[in-house]
């Protein structure tokens, strides 16, 4: 299920369609629960990239990306800059 919401997110730039904090964290909710934390951190940098103001949900699914992927280091350090914004 996360390619294809991967997918149609991926359409929506190339239609020109703008991405909001709500269809990021779509595609961050759902390429975590797929346990892919590399293409959630990635669709998390993007987001800055693209000056999307990142939200508590999203903060919370790229933790928990992380958590289930072991990689505790990551997930302290997007916990921390969470508590930090």
């Amino acid at each position: 299920q996360w390619v294809q919401v991967l997918q149609l997110f991926r359409e929506m730039a190339e239609s020109r369609v703008e991405r909001d904090v709500i269809t990021y964290n779509v595609a961050v909710l759902a390429c975590g629960k797929g346990r892919q934390w590399e293409q959630v951190l990635q669709l998390f940098r993007e987001m800055g990239d693209n000056r999307v103001e990142r939200d508590v949900m999203t903060y919370n699914s790229a933790v928990n990306a992380c958590e289930k992927g072991e990689h505790w280091v990551q997930a302290l350090q997007l916990f921390l800059e969470m508590a930090d914004s």
